[in-house]
């Protein structure tokens, strides 16, 4: 049954369109299970109906005409009660409905399964037989699997229909939605342009050879082609980057250094294999382990390394890319967005990004962020291919794309793209001025940051420190542990950069899931795993030498705070601050006279949650991890696409949470911060203000827009409101009444100029 399902669903996956796709799955369902009819009724959302749209055994003259309502037939009953009905006799049935033109009184027996996609119920798949029998267990249970298994792929074939601006029954529709994950925010209209990958490596064999000099001259041929694209790339995209921001391009080159790819590669081809093998396997390597990381930033540098992959195969190839026409306002479509891609589109032309594929951390969103291109993440059911040259709207606050939008829509969003640009003038005149409330009461905002593109963007936009520095960025980008040395003088860059602001540094955060390449860790269950502070106190080698590294970097300048991640309870805070006072009377027998300085732990475990001041006793200050603290509170992977939704920071258990935290640790008197999605987000933040957080960390380019809210209202205010949102027990509901009160302060729509599009859409 099994390979009778696979092949099904590969044949229905290839068909032209949904009605050859809905043939299909009547023709080799009917034969799969011996029955003498088969039929599929879709739900038509537009007359809330379901429409027989295909059968083999009833009359095919009925298709499209025959419909019924979700209270009326058996059809109507599986569509509505979502579940599977098993009939022996279906006219004895109440609910039966005769339908004299489909010629199905003749069939005795009846089975209906629904076809359920991300919870939406598309349509009813039936079998019916002559004989009056029950079917068997086997039967439908093969039958409701089907109807799983196709769910997907009818979704699929709907959408590129709709994309040509056809319904389901042929007839002409409006604008068709697709959702994904928010990458960088604003709205943008404009027309599709597809980039479809310029080589797959995946199809590529393997080959011996016997002349490996000739394999290697060839391979760094195409290294030094590869190498002087993303230099063209760079320098074309000098204009609309700062250099801080075009060093990702030099990641991009890093990776290809003899030290990386290149050397592997190299080595590869010298045992025999050619230059296209040898690329596939290492390029595969390097994804896998990118890939296995929980580090969601990290483990979207897979998608780099894909696309460094293609170029040295379309070279190895001799294949050059597609010419692309682009038009003015480029909406650029992929089914996994680069950089390098951005880079190709003349300036000026580029207004939105869509990937298939992707989160919110991968290069291009930070690049689109930093760029300020409306981008969409994550699409997953947009049939990508097929819509080049299509009008398109991307709505990077919502996560939304539109095909085909109606006139209606479009004048809507123009609105919002022109009080975006209006409100970006009037934000770049907040850099000098305090965040400080209507009543005096001051909310310093840090940042975030782990590149160094990060270090000019946070001080272009007025940051008073760095509240999470992520150290283990400058680990991935070697072969090995750096030494203390060199660590010494990636530390020393960040804290000169920022000084006399504070920075605030976080310890190695690996393991689990997110393994460095020459550290790897293998886990059946890595979320719960072995990461964080668990692994560097499992190797005190690695937290001394890193500790020792901060300590003597902060020399003269005494603006470090060290940080430890995934703290679960006292014996482990006590065992870290142990070896932070070692490493720290190590340092000053050396001869480096510097004080110790604050050290903090992140509550991102909820264990830590409800030791909180038993913790705070042994610290300095407390910051809370909201992205992990979330996600574990919830069960939730956020970068997951099929359980994205219920990632939701404003569940009112992660508030009462942090209300916890925020009380426990000003209760041993030390102060509070908080760091992630929630902190730079204009709304919650006004939240995280009246629980009396003492600062907000976040991508600096929030920051500007969290600055502009904090000082319209008043700290009485946001208590009120809180208060008021606090007696809620649905986030939905807690996310409506907080924007609606904002609203009615006038601020709601500077938050997101999209958000009073929301009911319309």
């Amino acid at each position: 049954m099994l390979n009778t399902l696979r092949k099904i669903v590969q044949e229905v996956n290839s068909a032209k369109d949904l009605k050859a796709a809905l043939a299909i799955i009547v023709q080799r369902v009917r034969t799969a299970m011996g029955s003498q009819v088969c039929s599929v009724y879709l739900l038509d959302p537009e007359s809330n109906r379901f429409v027989l749209m295909a059968t083999e055994g009833l009359n095919k003259k009925a298709i499209g005409k025959v419909s019924m309502a979700p209270n009326e037939g058996l059809v109507g009953l599986v569509g509505s009660r979502e579940e599977p009905l098993n009939l022996e006799h279906a006219s004895e049935h109440p609910r039966y409905r005769y339908f004299a033109e489909t010629g199905e009184e003749r069939y005795a027996s009846f089975l209906g399964a629904p076809i359920i996609h991300h919870r939406r119920v598309m349509g009813v798949l039936v079998i019916q037989q002559k004989e009056r029998r029950q079917f068997d267990e086997g039967e439908e249970a093969f039958l409701v699997t089907m109807s799983a298994q196709l769910a997907g792929v009818i979704a699929h074939a709907e959408a590129t229909g709709s994309i040509r601006g056809l319904g389901k029954q042929g007839k002409g529709i409006q604008e068709t939605r697709f959702v994904g994950v928010p990458g960088a925010p604003g709205a943008a209209i404009g027309k599709a342009v597809v980039v479809l990958p310029p080589a797959d490596l995946e199809v590529v064999p393997d080959k011996q050879v016997d002349n490996v000099e000739a394999e290697l001259a060839l391979f760094n041929d195409a290294l030094e082609a590869v190498r002087q694209d993303i230099r063209a790339l760079s320098a074309k995209l000098a204009t609309q980057l700062r250099p801080e921001e075009r060093a990702l391009f030099d990641v991009y080159l890093m990776m290809l250094d003899d030290a990386a790819l290149g050397t592997e590669v190299q080595l590869v081809i010298r045992t025999g294999q050619w230059a296209q093998g040898a690329l596939r396997q290492v390029v595969n390597e390097h994804i896998k382990r990118f890939e296995l990381m929980d580090d969601a930033y990290l483990r979207e540098r897979a998608s780099d390394v894909k696309d460094l992959g293609r170029r040295l195969l379309a070279y190895l190839q001799h294949a050059r890319q597609q010419t692309l026409v682009y038009q003015d306002n480029t909406i650029l479509v992929s089914e996994e967005l680069t950089p390098a891609m951005l880079g190709e589109v003349p300036e000026g032309k580029l207004v939105g990004l869509v990937s298939v594929q992707g989160s919110g951390n991968s290069h291009v969103a930070i690049l689109a962020r930093a760029m300020g291109i409306p981008t969409v993440m994550g699409v997953v059911d947009l049939p990508y291919s097929k819509v080049d040259g299509i009008d398109l709207i991307v709505d990077g606050y919502h996560g939304e794309v539109f095909t085909n939008p109606s006139a209606i829509l479009r004048a809507q969003y123009a609105e919002v793209v022109e009080e975006e640009r209006q409100l970006t003038q009037g934000l770049d005149a907040l850099r000098e001025l305090p965040c400080e409330t209507l009543d005096g009461q001051r909310m310093p905002l840090w940042v975030n940051t782990g590149l160094l593109a990060d270090v000019a963007r946070a001080q272009q936009r007025g940051a008073e420190g760095v509240g999470l520095y992520r150290t283990e960025v400058p680990f991935m980008s070697r072969e090995r542990f750096p030494s203390e040395k060199e660590q010494l003088a990636i530390y020393r860059e960040q804290l000169q950069a920022f000084h006399p602001l504070p920075v605030t540094m976080r310890t190695l955060d690996i393991g689990g899931d997110k393994a460095l390449p020459y550290f790897p860790i293998k886990e059946s269950n890595p979320f719960l795993g072995w990461r964080g502070i668990r692994v560097t106190l499992d190797h005190p080698e690695i937290f001394l030498v890193q500790t020792r590294a901060m300590l003597k970097a902060s020399e003269g300048l005494d603006n470090l705070r060290i940080l430890l991640p995934m703290i679960s309870g006292t014996h482990e805070l006590e065992e870290a601050l142990h070896l932070i006072h070692r490493a720290w009377g190590e340092v000053r027998d050396e001869g480096t006279d510097v004080p110790l300085p604050p050290v903090g732990l992140m509550v991102e475990v909820p264990a830590a949650v409800y030791q909180i001041r038993e913790l705070a006793r042994q610290v300095d200050f407390i910051s809370v991890g909201s992205n992990d603290l979330t996600q574990y509170l919830l069960a939730v992977d956020r970068n997951n696409p099929r359980v994205a939704d219920l990632y939701d920071f404003l569940h009112p258990a992660v508030l009462q949470a942090l209300r916890i935290v925020v009380d426990g640790a000003h209760a041993e008197g030390k102060p509070v911060s908080i760091c992630g999605e929630m902190a730079g987000d204009p709304a919650a933040a006004v939240l995280l203000l009246a629980m009396g957080f003492d600062s907000l960390s976040m991508n600096a380019t929030n920051l500007p827009k969290v600055k502009w809210l904090l000082r319209q209202v008043t700290m009485e205010k946001a208590r009120e409101l809180l208060a008021q949102l606090m007696t809620i027990d649905n986030p939905q509901v807690i996310h409506s009444s907080l924007h609606l009160a904002l609203r009615n302060l006038g601020l709601g729509r500077v938050i997101n100029p999209a958000s009073a599009l929301g009911a319309a859409l």
